[in-house]
């Protein structure tokens, strides 16, 4: 399989573009043509530094408004091409995309466009060049792949093919299975975007939401195993507009196109075994048996305080690294490790964002197996010292730098507890609060990064993603979205925040980056595990009166139930298969806080409706005067 990106897909210059494409690991590049006609240096220059990079260029695009044109704008497309094919000549490329026009000029009808091709295809075969044909969703006679693809087959020319490219099929809800109809030979690029399900005019749609495969909406797997059915064997390559990619890092956008195509074809792969394009084959996606620990990086001081926080939750500490400055504290399946070690990742990680949950660990069926697909997926492996008698437990670097670390119970990973830690007998241990497992784990970016996250998530492990919702902060949006397998035991949510002055990108300004921000713990009663974080000393977050007034009057709750709720400032949400009920910490820290959840076995959902209460309260405990940690 060979991969291939346009560089109309990321920022930069034409330079900066193509250094960012080699290094993700594609295999050629779409030269777009105001790309080059940007770029001060020569057609020999740019050929020379697509092979210094390693990189063929698979495409010259795009040639617009050409076929069906009256006299002379019809001779004068036909000068237009001979310049362009001399161009083609110069960079070393043999394939021209020709977009179905959307001039007003042109004229319908499919055997005059399929004589403009076949003439057009002539003159190519002169040069050895090529001529793909594409449908534009928005083209002004031709905006469908069927028509396209009749008019190539009516041209009946070997050097005239057609382009496939998924947005413009997908967008216009056309069936991808009509692809399967055409012959393999004679596509010659097919070009995929994702994008999420919007209603709006379809050219902007185009030009300012693409994003990844795996990153959006549309049925992208579908139609590809439909292009693969057909026996094609060339270039997958990648076409995105999209504004926030457009203003990103180059390395990082290029990055995520390579792994989408990855992981798309893997999906292929399984769902298609009989196609003739060769696809590396990786282990299957993880189904995540749960979190197994969460591990906060800190000082001695402020870990003194993180302790008293988790003890006050019914948290104990039941163990201590043998060679680490690092103690473990448990609850029910839950496992809370604090690390104030001087050496390694956590200390870099207190260092740069002061105490924070950097580190992620997680049980799988095959440690090994997951980090070889992490690996395959383009992820950082991460490692570090391991003493006498520690275990080398497989790790790959997050998104937003810290680290998820894989464990199974068919090696000696599941007994990291017993070989590494002595247990220990806590003298100041609190009442159990019945906290019995991670019901989530919620994750604060940036919201231009929340694509890398989903599709980083999506494409290692077996989950899936639901639809965004907005969270309104008193000081702007937060764009949130879920990523979480079928059995609940792996949920993340996903939290961008647009502007600093919302909670959750404070949160990002003070802690220097993207990380967890707050763990939600499970009980299976809400209530007795409020009465014992009461007698550990805990104080809640105190929820407005208000808020219970409204939830009465609209829900007509109990009002027993009501009052004990308000009382321990419980929140409440429902559905049409169950009940939700959470309460907060207070801020642990610089912007990290706790929660406690319960939900009946249909809820599906995270309490969204009570965010704007929760975060209102979270600002108003805020201390009037900040100071900054040094």
């Amino acid at each position: 399989m060979k991969t291939s990106i346009a560089t109309v897909s990321i920022s930069g210059d034409l330079r900066e573009k193509l250094e960012a494409i080699a290094a993700a690991g594609f295999d050629g590049v779409e030269i777009f043509e105001n790309d080059f006609l940007a770029y001060d240096r020569s057609p020999r220059d740019v050929v020379r530094m697509v092979a210094d990079l390693g990189l063929t260029i698979t495409l010259f695009q795009p040639f617009r408004d050409f076929e069906g044109l009256p006299e002379p704008q019809r001779s004068q497309a036909f000068e237009r091409a001979e310049r362009k094919f001399d161009l083609m000549g110069e960079l070393g490329t043999d394939l021209m995309l020709v977009c179905s026009s959307v001039s007003p000029l042109a004229l319908g009808g499919i055997d005059r466009a399929a004589s403009d091709l076949r003439e057009l295809g002539e003159r190519a075969a002169k040069r050895g060049l090529r001529v793909g044909y594409e449908a534009l969703a928005w083209g002004r006679h031709v905006s469908d792949h069927r028509d396209a693809w009749e008019i190539v087959r009516r041209a009946d020319q070997s050097h005239i093919g057609i382009i496939l490219d998924s947005f413009h099929t997908l967008s216009r809800g056309i069936d991808p299975n009509s692809i399967r109809a055409i012959p393999g030979d004679k596509i010659f690029i097919v070009q995929l975007a994702d994008a999420p399900k919007i209603d709006m005019d379809l050219l902007y749609w185009s030009r300012h939401f693409r994003n990844m495969p795996g990153e959006g909406d549309l049925a992208v797997t579908d139609f590809m195993r439909a292009v693969a059915a057909t026996g094609y064997d060339g270039p997958v390559s990648l076409e995105i507009f999209n504004d926030q990619f457009r203003s990103g890092s180059p390395r990082t956008i290029a990055a995520d196109g390579h792994r989408s195509l990855i992981y798309l074809m893997d999906q292929v792969r399984t769902s298609e075994p009989d196609i003739a394009m060769q696809i590396p084959e990786l282990p299957p996606r993880v189904d995540v048996q749960g979190v197994a620990f969460i591990e906060f990086a800190a000082d001695e001081t402020e870990a003194t305080a993180l302790a008293g926080h988790l003890r006050q939750l019914g948290f104990r500490l039941t163990g201590r690294h043998r060679d680490k400055a690092v103690e473990r504290f448990s609850q029910g399946d839950i496992n809370i490790v604090v690390n104030t070690d001087r050496e390694g990742l956590a200390h870099s990680a207190y260092l740069t964002h002061g105490t924070s949950a950097y580190a992620l660990g997680l049980m799988v069926d095959d440690a090994e197996a997951t980090a070889k697909r992490a690996l395959a997926l383009g992820a950082q492996m991460f490692s570090q010292r391991v003493g006498s008698g520690q275990l080398s437990i497989p790790a790959i670097r997050g998104i937003g730098g810290g680290v998820i670390y894989f464990l199974d119970m068919k090696s000696p990973l599941g007994q990291v507890w017993d070989i590494e830690f002595d247990a220990v007998d806590d003298p100041q241990a609190p009442t159990d609060a019945g906290l019995r497992h991670i019901d989530h784990v919620a994750q604060t970016m940036n919201y231009e990064e929340m694509l890398t996250w989903i599709l980083f998530y999506r494409s290692i492990f077996l989950t899936e993603k639901s639809p965004m919702v907005d969270v309104v902060d008193p000081s702007g949006l937060i764009r949130s979205q879920v990523i979480e397998n079928t059995e609940g035991t792996l949920r993340l949510t996903l939290n961008g925040a647009e502007s600093h002055r919302t909670l959750a990108g404070r949160f990002i300004a003070e802690t220097f980056g993207s990380s967890i921000q707050h763990l939600a713990f499970a009980s299976e009663d809400i209530f007795a595990t409020a009465d014992a974080l009461h007698r550990n000393g805990m104080k809640t977050l105190e929820i407005s009166p208000n808020y219970y007034d409204d939830l009465e009057a609209r829900l007509g709750l109990d009002p027993a139930m009501l009052k004990r709720m308000r009382d321990a400032n419980i929140l409440f949400d429902r559905d049409a298969e169950g009940a939700f009920f959470q309460l907060y910490s207070t801020n642990v820290g610089e912007g990290f806080f706790f929660e406690v959840v319960q939900r009946s076995a249909g809820y599906l959902g995270y309490g969204a409706i009570n965010a704007p209460f929760r975060i209102a309260a979270q600002k108003r405990s805020l201390s009037p005067a900040i100071i900054p940690r040094q």
